[in-house]
């Protein structure tokens, strides 16, 4: 096949963001285990005038299209914050979607890394939509699975995709599982309630009434905390406010735990109820019924996945991470959770890997970030 019969487009018109939205409903046609984004959330973020990673950061947005049809899709990033956090010269690439031919991947990876080149980039790293702050990762087994909120998923054959454009492994990301079938270690439990005991730190769930004094109790802690991790940047003000309002629906405050000392918040766990399991039904609309569908179905959630779990530098290694699990355990069981995700955990966080396990949870999906230099 001629390379004429590939075009890539930069998307400029609402026809054109039409196209790069609706894709997947194509590449996932006949996929049980898809999850659809609301149209409205991505179209959000990619409204440069009032989402707020366009604050900081610039991105260019490409369509596929093979013989007038619209075959793949992909997002060139220039993240400036991650370049002044880790010295790193380097772009990203996300919202990939493709039908299985290399050549329309190709043709979209040399989009994404001609533009990061432009902007005098020295690789590419992906898939990463904006930051770690936002989902990313490539799914690389478990494909029977559907994921849990705010988690990547993906047909097999993207990782031959991007494997054969010569991306090579960066960075595994594990997410683990844990069903309430199989009871808590007694151990962790009786070692949860010394630790308790013995510590001068308050653990609590959070307000929901005073929710926005809870957020800057939660920025205080966020930034701090994943500071050392790799490939994490911290979020503005903006940012954070964005993620709460966009969380606020979801949370239930029995599973959402604070640790402060003397009011000092020190630690902070979040943990939400698997909103994709309702989201599914909507098939990425909210109007005109799609609204009533979440709201049915989401009475019968009956999984979680915690999505934040940290504490500040100089409170570490005090076992306030496993008074969290307990706390957290143990209420969701009482609220009717049947299971529980962790992720995502950095394959080199050998303190949380080791802690995962503690409580008998196991890796049962992973998720894998690609990095290539530019030529």
């Amino acid at each position: 096949m001629s390379d004429k019969q590939i075009e890539i487009i930069t998307v400029h018109s609402k026809k054109e963001q039409k196209k790069f939205i609706k894709l997947p409903w194509k590449v996932y046609k006949n996929d049980p285990n898809w999850v659809p984004q609301l149209i409205l959330e991505l179209k959000e973020m990619m409204d440069r005038k009032k989402y707020p990673f366009f604050e900081h950061s610039e991105v260019e947005f490409y369509i596929a299209q093979k013989n007038g049809e619209t075959v793949g899709r992909i997002a060139a990033i220039k993240n400036n914050r991650h370049i002044q956090v880790h010295k790193e010269n380097i772009g990203f690439f996300g919202f990939f979607e493709c039908i299985n031919d290399q050549e329309v991947a190709n043709k979209l990876f040399d989009a994404a890394a001609n533009w990061c080149r432009e902007k005098n980039l020295e690789a590419i790293r992906g898939p990463e939509n904006y930051s770690q702050n936002d989902t990313c990762g490539l799914l690389v087994d478990a494909f029977d699975k559907s994921p849990v909120i705010l988690m990547t998923y993906n047909p097999p054959y993207y990782q031959q995709l991007i494997e054969n454009y010569g991306f090579i492994k960066a960075m595994d990301l594990y997410a683990y599982y844990l069903s309430t079938e199989k009871k808590f270690p007694e151990r962790v439990i009786k070692l949860a309630e010394e630790i308790k005991a013995r510590l001068n730190v308050t653990i609590r769930q959070i307000n929901v009434k005073d929710f926005w004094n809870e957020v800057e109790k939660v920025k205080q802690v966020y930034n701090q905390a994943w500071a050392p991790n790799w490939g994490f940047v911290p979020l503005t003000d903006n940012e954070i406010k964005h993620i709460a309002e966009s969380l606020k629906m979801a949370i239930d405050p029995e599973i959402v735990y604070m640790a402060e000392d003397n009011g000092r918040p020190v630690g902070f766990s979040l943990a939400v109820p698997d909103m994709n399991q309702a989201l599914k039904h909507a098939n990425g609309r909210l109007f005109p019924f799609g609204l009533f569908k979440i709201l049915w179905h989401k009475r019968k959630i009956n999984g979680v996945r915690v999505i934040i779990m940290g504490v500040i530098p100089e409170y570490q290694r005090r076992g306030i991470d496993t008074v969290f699990y307990w706390e957290t355990y143990r209420h969701g069981v009482a609220k009717g959770y049947k299971w529980g995700e962790f992720s995502w955990i950095l394959d080199t966080n050998t303190m949380m890997n080791r802690a995962a396990k503690l409580i008998g949870a196991h890796i049962y999906k992973t998720y894998r970030m690609y990095q290539k230099p530019i030529q």
